[in-house]
This record gives structure tokens, C-alpha cells and sequence, in this order.
């Protein structure tokens, strides 16, 4: 009987990262590790009001370590001989400023307090202005650089972060040789790389948010941005024009980090890419099925032939790029800013002054508070879908934009804010629930509705994520919106299992990664169907949305 070979995925969410250890046979998770984020769980560097969401390194180093090393310890000492590849996911556009050994300025005494020298989250909606302006000066341009990214530039991405930087900064500007994706830095880390031009950038980043096409030669060139901002000249030369597909090896691990995971320095760390790429495909993407990472916002990913795609365009999306998601097909890409976001905003609301006069109570001890607290905590967005889906169903409820963090697609306004009409004396907690568990759906909706107008078909819906495994009661009004199946994959963890296909296709289990996901795929546990009886109710309530949004992003 052949020896076992094994696969690690590493996935850097927005609050933790998990990895898990997965049989590269079969995909069966053989043991799995989360770190939550110690800084960012304190709220440090980030300023909410400013939207503002800065993460350390070292919170990323230290999670990478501790993950893999207790996945090893949990499996067994024999398992670490067996591990072939590792494979990574991060949220994105999260760059950061390196020096020229590529090392995040962060991680440097004079930096290590300084937000701007760490990653900015892709939530952070700081570089709005700049967004602004590249939408503008790409106008003044023959060539639209714009056209595959949906033809509007967001401030979640690269090049406006990059410049937000590089203005508010004079510390950061000086020390800053270039501008690394989390994506692509954590494969540089474990391969022990030390010359920031040694980075191996993958089309995914590149294509999606860096403005690179294979149909320009790669970036625009230097023109379009120094024409922009002088302070941008010459960090597109820094860049390169090489990138890479997530099936192949950035390099093996370096000596320093198989010691520190106990690992083989033959052990191959795969290209990075973004969480809801990989993501979909450990969820089994299948072509003009959108599968919707839900979590705290979310990525609709999309996959289509070539021959199919040809020369169609889809406007105001987060990019559509050859190779993107799966290896030779074309990869588009849409979103929300804020979905899961968009609970915990209200769940936060209606809990922070509960915890604040709990904790100050002489009623009952501390430790009967706390475990009140967290129940509290657990309990309340399941409790608040429960009596939702109770209620009568009304054009006459109240109604609201799910803007709470902006508009990613269609078409990126990051300024929107959003409005909730309709409200009375007699509009509670859970009512408003469920005015935000609509508005979530029709923003869902307004995504596959712009894929249909411009020409791309949906024909199926996957769910996955936390929200889509946790919560029957939204994926049920997801379904009634849409009016269409919407089936959940059964792994918990998508996008770390993504990441381990794409390292065990990088290690030479597989020849293409659609090889490793047919083995390893888990397949699908739920299939949410539309209530006919709800799918007019909710077509009417959809025209309510669209007419409150168009008021508020016209007023």
C-alpha cells in the first residue's frame, strides 16, 4: 500500500487564520487549526469611522506558525514526513509596503506602530479619493485600462491604496521600495525569499485588482501612473511582468521555516491567491454557476470557457481574468462589501450596551456574566432568524440598501451609505433583521442581474461560507430573491480546501487542478429551493430596492 500523501491549507480570513491538514487522496481533513488575530481582535490600528482596517504581519506570522504546527501535532508526529505542499489564501486587495528584501516595513522598529506601513485590509476604504481620481485619468487614455476590471477602479484595490500610502506618509514613501499583496508575500515568507524582485506574483492579485493583462503586455506602463501622481513613478517597473496561476510551485520551503513548522525543506509552497478564488474552487465551481463566498462580505466567483467568454466585457464587476480561478478559463469576479458585516453591524448594535451594563452589574459574579455574555453572543442572530421567518410577509415592511460598507458591484461606489425607509413605532430588533437579511438578498440579486444583461448566464447558484452553512433563514430568502436553487457545499472550509487542491496540484499529485477537485471535493450536503409562494412578494420588494438605492446614490 502506498504511503499517504498529505496537503496543508492555510486560509487568512478577516478575523483569524485556519489551516487544515487534508489527505491529498481524497480531500478528507485530517485536522484543522485557527488563530484569531491577537491585535486586530484589540481594534488596533484601525479606525472604524475613518474606514480605516490595518493588520499587522506579525499577527500573520504568528498565526501561520501555530496553525500548521498544532494541524502536525493533532495528526500525528508521523504526518509531517508526508506533507508534500502547502498551499495559501488571504483576503484581498490587502497590500503592504516592503523594502527591497521584501520584508512589510511593519515588521521594522522604526514602522511597527505605524498603520500605513502595515497591511491595509481590503475593507479598508481609506484611498476613496484615489479611486476617484485613476477613474478619472483613465479616461485621457486610447487604450481603456480599466476594461477588464468592470470599468470602474475601486478604493479596495491595489493602485489606490498604493497612492493613499505613498500621500499621507513620508516615512512610509522613503522606506517603501514596492507593494506586495498578502497573497503573494506569504508564499515569498515561506520560501525564505529575500530580494523583494524575487516575488512571485499571481494572476489572480495582478488580474483582478493590479490592473495587469496579458491583452496590454502586463500593467499599463509607467506613463499612466507617474501622469497620475508623480508619486507613483517607477513602482510599476518594480512590479515585473510575470504572474502566475496557483498550480504552480513558488519554491520550496526555506530552511528556517521547515524548522519552525517541522516540515521537509522539500516541502513545495504553492502560488498564492485570493480566499473566495480558492474558495471557489474547493466549493466545486462549475462553469456559469456563480459560487457565493459568504462571510463578512461577499465574493461571487464565476468560471467560463474561453470560447464562451470571447470578446464580452461585463461592466461595473471586480475583474474578469484568464486564469484567475481555475487555470485556463477565464475567471470573473463580483461582490458585496458587506454581508455577514451587515448582521454583526446590528447585532453589535443591540448587544454593546447590554455587555456594557452587564459588565458593571453587582447582581450575580463575573463568571456568570461572562458565559451570559457569550451566550448572548452565540445566540442572538439565530434567535433573531427565527422569529423573522415568523413574520407575515408585507410590500408595506420597511426596506433597505445593503450599503452599510459601500457598494462593491455592480459598478464600485465605496461613498454610498445605506438607508432603511418604512420604519415605525412598531419596527423592532427583528423586523429590522429582516430588512437586512433582504437587503443583502437584492444586492445579491442586482450582481447576477448585471451578469445576465451583459451576455454572461447564470445558471446555478453554490453557496458557501459561514453564513451559508449557519444560516437557513437567509439562504431560504436568498433562494425566494433569486427564484433558484441555491445548493451549500458541505466542507466548512472552502477556501482552505481550495488551497490544499491547488497545493496538491502544485506538489504533482494532479496534473490540473480540475483533476484534485473532482478527488477532493466534498460535494454537496443542502439545496435551498424558492417558495413560490414568496417569489412575487419578493420581485415587488426588489423594484422597492432598486428605487431606494437610486434615490440615495442620486441624492
Amino acid at each position: 500500500m502506498s504511503k499517504k500523501a498529505f496537503v496543508i491549507g492555510v486560509d487568512f480570513g478577516t478575523d483569524s487564520v485556519r489551516s487544515i491538514l487534508v489527505d491529498s487522496s481524497n480531500g478528507v481533513e485530517i485536522s484543522s487549526s485557527v488563530f484569531y488575530y491577537p491585535r486586530w481582535k484589540e481594534g488596533k490600528y484601525c479606525e472604524p469611522s475613518k474606514n480605516q482596517f490595518r493588520q499587522h504581519p506579525q499577527d500573520y506570522i504568528d498565526g501561520l506558525q501555530f496553525t500548521i504546527r498544532d494541524c502536525i501535532e493533532k495528526a500525528g508526529p508521523d504526518t509531517a514526513s508526508s506533507v508534500k505542499a502547502i498551499g495559501v489564501d488571504t483576503t484581498g486587495s490587502s497590500p503592504v509596503a516592503v523594502d527591497s528584501k521584501g520584508e512589510p516595513l511593519a515588521l521594522q522598529k522604526e514602522f511597527e506602530d505605524n498603520p500605513n506601513a502595515m497591511f491595509v485590509l481590503w475593507k479598508d476604504h481609506t484611498a476613496v479619493e484615489e479611486a476617484a481620481a485613476i477613474n478619472q485619468h483613465a479616461t485621457k487614455f486610447p487604450i481603456n485600462y480599466l476594461q477588464y476590471v468592470g470599468g470602474i477602479y475601486s478604493s479596495e484595490w491595489f493602485w489606490a491604496k498604493l497612492l493613499h500610502i505613498l500621500r499621507a506618509d513620508e516615512g512610509v514613501k522613503n522606506a517603501c521600495y514596492t507593494w506586495v499583496e498578502h497573497c503573494d508575500w506569504i508564499p515569498f515568507l515561506l520560501t525564505g525569499k529575500a530580494d523583494a524582485t524575487q516575488l512571485k506574483r499571481s494572476v489572480c492579485a495582478a488580474g483582478h485588482k493590479g490592473l495587469w493583462s496579458d491583452q496590454f503586455g502586463g500593467y499599463p506602463p509607467n506613463e499612466f501612473f507617474s501622469s497620475l501622481d508623480p508619486l507613483l513613478d517607477g513602482h510599476v517597473k518594480k512590479l515585473g511582468t510575470a504572474v502566475f496561476t496557483s498550480d504552480k510551485s513558488a519554491g520550496q520551503l526555506s530552511d528556517e521555516w521547515a524548522e519552525n513548522l517541522g516540515l521537509s525543506k522539500d516541502t513545495i509552497v504553492a502560488v498564492g491567491a485570493f480566499d473566495a478564488h480558492m474558495g471557489a474552487v474547493g466549493g466545486q465551481i462549475e462553469p456559469f454557476h456563480l459560487s457565493k463566498v459568504m462571510g463578512t462580505s461577499t465574493c461571487d466567483m464565476l468560471v467560463a470557457p474561453k470560447t464562451s467568454i470571447q470578446d464580452t466585457l461585463v461592466k461595473g464587476i471586480c475583474g474578469q481574468v484568464d486564469g484567475s480561478i481555475i487555470p485556463g478559463m477565464i475567471g470573473l469576479e463580483a461582490g458585496q462589501s458587506a454581508f455577514g458585516d451587515s448582521y454583526a453591524w446590528l447585532k453589535k448594535m443591540i448587544l454593546s450596551p447590554v455587555i456594557e451594563i452587564l459588565s458593571k452589574t453587582k447582581i450575580t459574579a463575573p463568571e456568570t456574566i461572562s458565559k451570559l455574555t457569550e451566550e448572548l453572543s452565540e445566540q442572538l442572530i439565530s434567535e433573531l432568524s427565527r422569529k423573522a421567518n415568523e413574520l407575515p410577509l408585507s410590500l408595506t415592511d420597511p426596506i433597505a440598501t445593503d450599503w452599510l460598507n459601500g457598494r462593491r458591484t455592480p459598478d464600485a461606489n465605496q461613498l454610498l451609505k445605506c438607508g432603511i425607509i418604512g420604519l415605525n413605532l412598531s419596527s423592532d430588533s427583528v423586523m429590522i433583521f429582516k430588512t437586512i437579511v433582504e437587503s443583502t438578498c437584492f444586492g445579491a440579486k442586482a450582481i447576477v442581474d448585471r451578469f445576465n444583461e451583459e451576455g454572461v448566464p447564470i445558471k446555478g447558484l453554490i453557496g458557501l461560507g459561514g453564513v451559508a452553512k449557519k444560516s437557513a433563514y437567509i439562504m431560504q430568502v436568498m433562494s425566494d430573491v433569486m427564484n433558484m436553487p441555491i445548493r451549500i457545499h458541505k466542507s466548512e472550509q472552502t477556501c482552505a480546501l481550495g488551497a490544499a487542491m491547488f497545493a496538491a496540484t502544485a506538489a504533482g499529485e494532479y496534473a490540473k487542478v480540475d483533476d484534485a477537485m473532482i478527488a477532493m471535493g466534498q460535494g454537496f450536503d443542502t439545496t435551498y429551493y424558492p417558495n413560490q409562494n414568496n417569489v412575487a412578494y419578493y420581485s415587488k420588494r426588489m423594484k422597492m430596492y432598486q428605487k431606494l438605492g437610486a434615490f440615495i446614490e442620486y441624492n
